[in-house]
C-alpha cells in the first residue's frame, strides 16, 4: 500500500508540471493586451502642470495635457509644430506708444510682443466628474452641496466632458501666479509676461481674506498679459522681444485648466482625501490617469475623447529605410494602456525586461556589459544576447554638455592675457576627452567641440564644425592635436616642462569637483594624470554640492567640473552660458566661469533675438569661434542616451526634448505573448530529478522496513 500511495503522489506531482509560464507578473487578461509596460522609481509629487518640473513627472504628465505647441517627432534640428492651434502664433510686435512695427523692427524698438494663438475646434477634455451635469446643465457635483462629497475616487460615478477653449489657456497662466500653488517658473515669467507680477500680489492679498485651500476664483480678475479673445482665441503679451518664449508653450506649464475643474478640486475635503490635481489630473491629451497607486502602479488609458490626431507624414533622410514612417497619416494613439510599475531597483527592471515583461529599457552602467559592444572604430552596437533576442538599439547625443571651466577671474587660469590663453588651451588639448568617453562613459558620448550640442540649431558636424585650438586634420580625419602641441603653448605661456619660468617654481592647480560614488577616485585619478602629462600638478578638492556651489558663486574655485542640461533646443540656451551679464559673481546668473568678452556678448544681443536664419548661424559660429580662443571651457563632451525595444515594438526615433511620444508607439502583444511563453518556460527538471529521489529513498525506506518486519516475524 505503501509503495502504491508513493506512485500516486509523485504521478500527480508529475501531472502538476504542466509546461507553463509560472513568473509571468501580470494577470491572465492582460495577455493579448494592447499595453506598454514601463516602470517609475518613484511617485511623481506633482502632476499639477503649473507646478510640475521634473523629468519624471513630465513623463506622464506629457501623456495627459496638451500645451499649445509640440515637439515635430522626427524632424532634427527639434522643430516646434502645433499641437491643439489651427497654426503656430502669430506674433506683432508694438513700440512704447503701442504702434505696429515691422517684423525686423531693432529689438530696441521693441516695447511688447504679442502673440496671438488660434485653438482648434472640436478638442475635447477627458471625462471628468468635473464636468458632469444634472438634468437642469447645471454642475452634478456643486460646491454647495457637501453631501456629494465622497471618499473614494471610484466613487464619482458620473463624469461629463466639455470642448477646449481659449480661456482655459489663459486660466493656466493665470494660475501661474497663484499663491495657493508657487510656481516654480513665476520668478522667471514675471520677468516677461505683463502685469503677471503685479497679478500674483493681487492675488496674495486676496488669498489671504479666504480660509485654507478655499477655491480662488481667477476668472473674476484679468491679467494684462493674457487675454481671451474669442471663443478661440487668445494673446500673451511679453515685455520687449523673447523668442524663447517659443519654446516654453510646448512645456507642460502653458496646459489648459478647466476653470470648473479647479472649482471642483477646491470643494470642502476634497484635499484630505487626495482628489487634487496633483493626484487626478484632466487634460486633453492621447491618455488620462486611470490608476494612481504609489506603491505600486501608475496606469494610463486612451482617452476616448482625443481629437484624432496622425502619424507624421514626413520626417528626415533615412527615416522611411528605418521604417518610421510605416504608419504615416493614420490616427493616434496606437497603444490603448500604458502601465508604469514601481520598480526601485535597476537589476529587477532589466532582468524583467530580458523576460520580456517590461517593453523598453534605458541601458545604464549595470547593464551595459550585457546589452552593448564597442567595435574597433568606437561605435556602440548590440551584443550577440540582445540580437539573438530580437531586440534593437537606438540611441541620441542628449542637449546636454559636461565641461571643465575655468574660473576667470582667477589670477592663474583666469584673464585674458594672451599668457592665459595659451594655458587654458595647452590644458584643453591635453585632456583627452575621446578616453575619458571610452573609460568612463562606454562610448557614450561624442567630444564637444564647441557649447552647442547635436540636434540644436547652430551645431555644425564635420571639418566645418572641427574646434582648431583642441584639433586637427590628418589625411581627411578629425584628430585631437599632439601633446607636442599642448606643451609649445604651455612653454608660450610661461611654464615650459610645468614650472613658472619666472620663479621656478611648480606650477599647481586647483580642481573642484562633487564626484561621489565607487567610480570617484577614478573619475579624480584619471584628470590628475591628464594635468601630468604637461607636468602640471592638479591638486583635487572633492567637496559636497552646496559647499561647491558656494565656491562657484563666490568665485573661489580654480578648475571645476560642470554640465548643462537644455530647458529648450536654442543655441541661447547653451551660449548663455558664456554671456558677460549672466556672470556668476557679478549677476548670479549661470555663466560659472565669469566669462566676459565684449564681442563675444555683442554678437549674442544679436543672436538671441533672431530666428533660425542662415544669419543667425553665421553670427552663432563667430561667437564659437571666439570661446573656442579664449578657451574659457574645456568643452568635455555631449553625453549619448541609449535605449533598447522589444522586437515587438515598432521602430522609435529618440526624441530627448519632446515627452509627449508614446502616442507614436506601436505594438504587437501577440508577438510579445509568443516570445515571452517561449522565453520563460519554466525548467522542471530539477523537479523531476528531486521527486525521482526522494521516490528512491521513499522506496529504500519501505524495502527496508518491510525486511525489518519480515526478520521480527522469523
Amino acid at each position: 500500500i505503501m509503495i502504491r500511495i508513493c506512485i500516486l503522489i509523485i504521478v500527480l506531482l508529475l501531472a502538476g508540471c504542466k509546461q507553463t509560464v509560472w513568473n509571468d507578473p501580470y494577470p491572465a487578461s492582460e495577455r493579448d493586451a494592447n499595453t506598454l509596460y514601463l516602470s517609475f522609481v518613484e511617485r511623481p509629487k506633482h502632476l499639477d502642470p503649473a507646478q510640475s518640473y521634473s523629468e519624471d513627472e513630465i513623463e506622464i504628465l506629457a501623456q495627459i495635457y496638451e500645451p499649445p505647441l509640440q515637439y515635430h517627432y522626427l524632424k532634427r534640428p527639434y522643430t516646434l509644430i502645433p499641437a491643439t492651434l489651427t497654426a503656430m502664433p502669430r506674433v506683432t510686435y508694438l513700440d512704447a506708444a503701442g504702434r505696429t512695427l515691422l517684423q525686423n523692427a531693432a529689438p530696441a524698438q521693441i516695447a511688447q510682443s504679442v502673440y496671438e494663438l488660434h485653438v482648434r475646434r472640436g478638442i475635447y477634455y477627458q471625462p471628468h466628474p468635473a464636468f458632469a451635469l444634472d438634468t437642469h446643465g447645471l454642475p452634478y457635483y456643486r460646491m454647495t452641496e457637501p453631501g456629494h462629497v465622497v471618499d473614494a475616487w471610484s466613487d464619482f460615478n458620473r463624469v461629463g466632458s466639455r470642448e477646449l477653449v481659449a480661456a482655459d489657456y489663459v486660466y493656466e497662466i493665470k494660475r501661474l501666479a497663484s499663491p495657493q500653488l508657487n510656481s516654480p517658473i513665476l520668478g522667471l515669467m514675471s520677468g516677461y509676461i505683463v502685469g503677471l507680477k503685479d497679478y500674483a500680489d493681487l492675488l496674495t492679498k486676496q488669498a489671504r481674506s479666504l480660509p485654507d485651500n478655499a477655491y480662488l476664483d481667477l476668472t473674476r480678475f484679468p491679467l494684462a498679459g493674457a487675454e481671451v479673445v474669442d471663443r478661440y482665441t487668445y494673446r500673451i503679451r511679453l515685455k520687449g522681444k523673447y523668442p524663447q518664449f517659443m519654446y516654453w508653450l510646448a512645456m507642460p506649464f502653458f496646459s489648459p485648466i478647466a476653470p470648473e475643474v479647479d472649482a471642483f478640486y477646491h470643494r470642502p475635503g476634497m484635499e484630505n482625501r487626495n482628489f487634487t490635481l496633483d493626484w487626478h489630473p484632466v487634460g486633453t491629451g492621447a491618455y488620462q490617469l486611470s490608476v494612481n497607486d504609489p506603491n505600486r502602479q501608475i496606469k494610463l488609458t486612451r482617452n476616448p475623447y482625443f481629437h484624432g490626431e496622425t502619424y507624421p507624414n514626413s520626417g528626415e533622410p533615412g527615416d522611411r529605410e528605418d521604417g518610421l514612417l510605416r504608419d504615416a497619416g493614420k490616427p493616434l494613439p496606437f497603444i490603448d494602456t500604458i502601465v508604469f510599475n514601481l520598480e526601485k531597483e535597476t537589476i529587477p527592471y532589466w532582468n524583467k525586461f530580458l523576460q520580456g515583461y517590461y517593453d523598453l529599457a534605458g541601458v545604464n552602467s549595470e547593464s551595459f556589459d550585457q546589452a552593448i559592444r564597442i567595435d574597433a572604430k568606437g561605435n556602440a552596437q548590440l551584443s550577440a544576447a540582445m540580437r539573438a533576442q530580437g531586440m534593437s538599439l537606438v540611441s541620441a547625443v542628449m542637449p546636454a554638455i559636461s565641461f571643465v571651466g575655468f574660473n576667470m577671474l582667477d589670477n592663474v587660469v583666469g584673464g585674458y592675457s594672451e599668457r592665459a590663453r595659451d594655458l587654458r588651451q595647452a590644458i584643453s588639448i591635453a585632456v583627452d576627452y575621446e578616453e575619458f568617453i571610452a573609460i568612463f562613459q562606454n562610448g557614450g558620448g561624442i567630444p564637444a567641440q564647441g557649447p552647442i550640442p547635436p540636434g540644436i540649431f547652430g551645431y555644425e558636424s564635420g571639418a566645418a564644425g572641427m574646434n582648431p585650438v583642441v584639433y586637427h586634420r590628418v589625411n581627411g580625419k578629425i584628430e585631437r592635436r599632439p601633446i607636442s602641441d599642448a606643451r609649445r603653448l604651455l612653454a608660450e605661456a610661461g611654464y615650459p616642462s610645468g614650472r613658472d619660468v619666472r620663479t621656478g617654481a611648480p606650477l599647481v592647480l586647483y580642481y573642484d569637483n562633487t564626484y561621489t560614488g565607487p567610480n570617484a577616485k577614478a573619475y579624480v585619478d584619471w584628470m590628475v594624470n591628464q594635468f601630468a602629462k604637461l607636468n602640471i600638478q592638479l591638486v583635487p578638492r572633492s567637496t559636497d554640492y552646496n559647499r561647491f556651489q558656494d565656491k562657484i558663486r563666490r568665485g573661489n574655485a580654480q578648475i571645476f567640473v560642470a554640465g548643462w542640461n537644455a530647458d529648450y533646443p536654442d543655441p541661447e540656451n547653451f551660449l548663455g552660458l558664456l554671456y558677460g551679464s549672466n556672470s556668476q559673481v557679478s549677476h548670479g546668473g549661470e555663466n560659472q566661469v565669469n566669462y566676459k568678452n565684449a564681442r563675444f556678448d555683442a554678437l549674442y544681443d544679436q543672436m538671441k533675438y533672431l530666428d533660425n536664419t542662415p544669419q543667425r548661424q553665421l553670427l552663432i559660429n563667430q561667437m564659437v569661434d571666439i570661446a573656442r580662443q579664449d578657451a574659457p571651457w574645456m568643452f568635455g563632451y555631449f553625453p549619448r542616451s541609449f535605449g533598447l525595444r522589444q522586437q515587438w515594438v515598432s521602430p522609435g526615433k529618440l526624441n530627448v526634448i519632446a515627452n509627449n511620444t508614446f502616442k507614436y508607439r506601436r505594438l504587437d502583444p501577440q508577438l510579445r505573448q509568443r516570445l515571452r511563453d517561449r522565453w520563460n518556460q519554466p525548467v522542471i527538471w530539477p523537479v523531476l530529478a528531486l521527486l525521482a529521489f526522494l521516490a528512491i529513498v521513499l522506496l529504500a525506506i519501505v524495502y527496508a522496513a518491510r525486511r525489518r518486519d519480515r526478520k521480527t516475524a522469523k
